[in-house]
């Protein structure tokens, strides 16, 4: 567990940005190391590898831990950790990004399939509605509704309902806006993202 969260730490947005384009994402939008946050501020590869990168840390231990036959709920502590290690990163003094892809990564190492269709559920609610925060809530709302239609043990199931909660707790802001239709829509035509998440 410590060395997911250590793993799930490592602010990749940040170090991307930097790296691809000089910027320090914590000083645009939200402030967030996210994928969309990265998006907005570095442009679409520094985004995409953000995604690739943050899908790895929840990958990367997750995998680990079933290849080493823990029990289930230590896979799901070991998931549990890298995830709060992304969030509220110990080399960010507690800050992070919102865990989208991360828990994609997660739920990739327990169901590869399950994980590839949340991908295509995500990019399929982007282009249809053009707001990312919705996307991604309702992209780990239905990962949760697959694990159980597959017949993966409850315990994962009820594994995935905790991540949706957390997703919808990491966008409050963002429902806010949706709700008062101030939240920004993405412009897939541009190499910038009009968007706070």
């Amino acid at each position: 567990m410590l060395a997911a969260y250590i793993l799930g730490s490592v602010p990749s947005g940040l170090i991307i940005a930097r790296v691809v384009s000089g910027t320090d994402v914590r000083q645009h939008g939200s402030g967030n190391t996210g994928m969309v946050n990265v998006f907005r501020a570095a442009g679409p590869l520094a985004g995409s590898l953000t995604f690739v990168m943050d899908g790895l840390k929840g990958f990367i231990p997750v995998f680990a831990a079933m290849q080493a036959d823990l029990p289930i709920w230590g896979v799901i502590a070991v998931a549990a950790a890298t995830i709060a290690g992304h969030n509220w990163s110990i080399l960010l003094r507690g800050k992070g990004g919102k865990g989208i892809a991360t828990s994609v990564g997660v739920i990739g190492a327990i169901s590869p399939v399950v994980g590839l269709i949340a991908i295509v559920i995500w990019i399929g609610l982007l282009v249809t509605f053009k707001y990312a925060s919705l996307a991604s809530m309702l992209m780990v709302a239905s990962m949760p509704v697959m694990l159980a239609i597959a017949g993966y043990d409850v315990r994962y199931v009820l594994f995935g309902v905790v991540l949706f909660i957390l997703a919808v707790i990491q966008h409050r802001e963002n429902i806010f806006r949706l709700r008062h239709g101030s939240e920004l829509k993405i412009n897939l035509g541009s190499t910038r993202v009009r968007h706070s998440d």
